[in-house]
């Protein structure tokens, strides 16, 4: 069975470079997670390669990979982005984004040419990140009078889930963080616990 709560990305950024008839292609990737940070590093690298021809991009964000865009930054349509996008995909990455900035060399490269070209260089950079595998996590909040901490706490201990944020007063409240295909089991002996209210999930 497929899990449906894991997914890959990669580490930290990595590069890239192709060489395809003097032109030059830098790619760099990116893990992300919104699209503020992708529009941030497409608008820093447009500006630090401001003498490149075009700075094309792709990415690819959410554990459910639904959120991507492709942009060929004026290269004829299909030919960098998608690519690009294609090579994200191949390798079933997701919160990343992957931008190749060109250089042209006096050579025109023709469609197929530049495909080849951002492909391999997406290719890369892909080759050179560290990828990771990482947990869809939910979280919960739970309030539960402090008489009951010693049966949540019991329940924190066996199932494992991340205490992201507690208080202790009368009333203590706590937030936890578990892998999802675990939040159902969790959920659920919280609710057996007498006098312990489940506040929220994320």
């Amino acid at each position: 069975m497929e899990e449906k709560d894991v997914y890959k990305t990669i580490a930290a950024p990595a590069e890239g470079q192709v060489t395809e008839k003097r032109s030059k292609f830098l790619a760099f990737a990116f893990p992300v997670r919104t699209v503020e940070e992708v529009k941030e590093l497409v608008d820093a690298y447009s500006k630090k390669y401001y003498d490149a021809r075009h700075a094309c991009y792709a990415y690819m964000l959410g554990h459910e990979r639904l959120t991507f865009r492709a942009n060929d930054n004026g290269e004829p349509s299909g030919t960098a982005g998608k690519p690009i996008l294609g090579q994200i995909n191949s390798n079933e990455l997701t919160d990343i984004l992957i931008i190749v900035v060109r250089y042209f060399g006096g050579v025109k490269l023709g469609t197929s040419g530049l495909i080849q070209a951002y492909k391999a260089a997406a290719a890369e950079a892909i080759a050179a990140a560290t990828i990771v595998e990482k947990t869809v996590d939910e979280q919960i909040v739970i309030s539960f009078e402090y008489v009951l901490m010693n049966s949540v706490m019991r329940i924190v201990k066996e199932e494992e889930p991340a205490i992201v944020s507690q208080s202790f007063d009368n009333d203590c409240q706590m937030t936890l963080s578990i892998r999802a295909s675990r939040m159902p089991r969790l959920r659920e002996r919280m609710e057996k616990i007498d006098g312990v209210r489940i506040l929220a999930t994320e």
